[in-house]
């Protein structure tokens, strides 16, 4: 079932954007800065400037350099700029909870509530560009041009709307009498691979970034029948191909082994979770180039959460499942030379805690300047958009925040953020 957001809404979203904060307009800034991380390839500059017009980058150049008429400075002495942090998987329009009955009390026009809250949560702790890989009907989709026109104070949005899955899978309703479960429905389930690929073609229409699939069972889903593949080779494929002929990537949540690995031969562009993938499925990811985005903060997060009453009895089972052999999964992917992507999943945990990831991927095995790639420089060209964002370059997008400290040392210095600004436009 569709769910459409009323026009009143997206006045309501914006009344309550500018009650968190009012975005300062796209002007010039002449930003001076104690140093400047460019990239992540890169070292910490001395004393720079950089200069920000029409929302881009113009100049970086060294030492504290005059503010031109017309330009408004930002005096940052004591603080590094780095580029804006990238989050490849949030979930803005929801928070945390295990309340799986609350989709038959709250209408989708209510997330649209709760992601205004969390854009500006998100936004504030750096991260000025994330994926939010799947919402209910529209909602993810008024919060990206909410965003993006600056009626709300929060990042850019990549948005998939509804996930793709199987009946009765992960991402269907499910846990309700079947007349509920039937009316409560995405409306994006699928059988065959005629009918997904269908089901591609109305995501796509109805303003999808990227397709999300679940291609395997989850851990927050009320059914418990195993994490494995969920799609046929077959499904997968259709949905692999036709995305591309729309020119659509395919992110693919995915728990067991088997599963990553039949979704990584079918081409998706990145796996979501990773929890079992073991020596087999990590060289079928490699070799087809899969990036895996492995979110640990909702391991971290739902584990917070056990014991009190929150979950429902075949969701805690599951959650302690998965809790040990989460610690490992990222060493175990990277032993066999998996590209690592920043995301967290946020919506699961607490938004705004997004920066603690940095720590636990540190804690499996990754170098603080590894991390820090790959919540800049290897997110964005997971988005497609390296030529955009991910790093501090003239003619970038003005993305930046500033931190004390240096990231490529220490990542996890950057769960302090003090400033930020995106496109051009300072976070007050």
């Amino acid at each position: 079932m569709r769910r459409f957001l009323p026009a009143c809404l997206v006045a309501i979203a914006a009344v309550a954007g500018a009650a968190i904060a009012t975005p300062a307009l796209a002007q010039d800034y002449v930003i001076h800065a104690g140093s400047v991380i460019a990239d992540a390839g890169g070292e910490p500059s001395g004393p720079a400037t950089i200069t920000v017009a029409d929302g881009r980058i113009v100049a970086i150049e060294d030492g504290f350099l005059p503010v031109p008429e017309g330009a408004e400075m930002v005096h940052l002495p004591d603080h590094t700029l780095v580029p804006g942090l990238i989050d490849l998987h949030v979930h803005l329009t929801g928070d945390p909870g295990g309340d799986f009955w609350k989709g038959a009390t709250e209408p989708a026009e209510w997330d649209v509530i709760l992601g205004v809250k969390n854009a500006g949560l998100t936004v504030r702790a750096g991260f000025t560009t994330v994926r939010d890989p799947g919402s209910a009907g529209q909602t993810a989709f008024v919060l990206r041009r909410a965003t993006d026109e600056g009626l709300v104070v929060g990042p850019r949005i990549v948005a998939a709307g509804p996930a793709l899955s199987i009946i009765g899978g992960h991402g269907d309703v499910s846990g309700f009498l079947p007349e509920v479960n039937d009316l409560l429905s995405s409306g994006f389930t699928c059988t065959g691979p005629v009918e997904c690929a269908a089901k591609v073609r109305v995501a796509a229409r109805n303003g999808s970034d990227v397709i999300k699939i679940t291609a395997t069972g989850g851990v927050l889903s009320q059914q418990g029948r195993g994490l494995e593949a969920h799609f046929t080779d077959e499904e997968m494929r259709a949905i692999v191909d036709t995305a591309a002929s729309l020119g659509l990537k395919v992110a693919a949540h995915a728990h067991g082994a088997r599963g990553i690995e039949a979704a990584a031969r079918a081409g998706v562009q990145t796996i979501e979770h990773g929890t079992y993938v073991d020596r087999q499925a990590a060289i079928a990811m490699r070799e087809e180039g899969t990036i895996l985005v492995p979110t640990l903060m909702a391991f971290q997060g739902v584990s917070e959460r056990l014991d009190r009453g929150i979950y429902t009895p075949v969701v805690e089972e599951k959650i302690r499942a998965v809790a040990d052999v989460a610690g490992s999964l990222v060493t175990r992917a990277r032993a066999e030379g998996v590209t690592v992507a920043f995301g967290t999943d946020a919506g699961v945990f607490p938004h705004g805690r997004n920066a603690e990831e940095f720590a636990l991927l540190i804690g499996q095995g990754m170098t603080s300047r590894e991390a820090f790639a790959s919540a800049t420089t290897v997110a964005a060209g997971v988005l497609g958009m390296e030529n955009e964002i991910g790093r501090l370059a003239p003619g970038y997008s003005a993305d930046i925040v500033a931190v004390k400290g240096n990231p490529l040392v220490d990542a996890t210095v950057l769960e302090n953020i003090d400033w930020v600004m995106v496109r051009g436009r300072i976070v007050e």
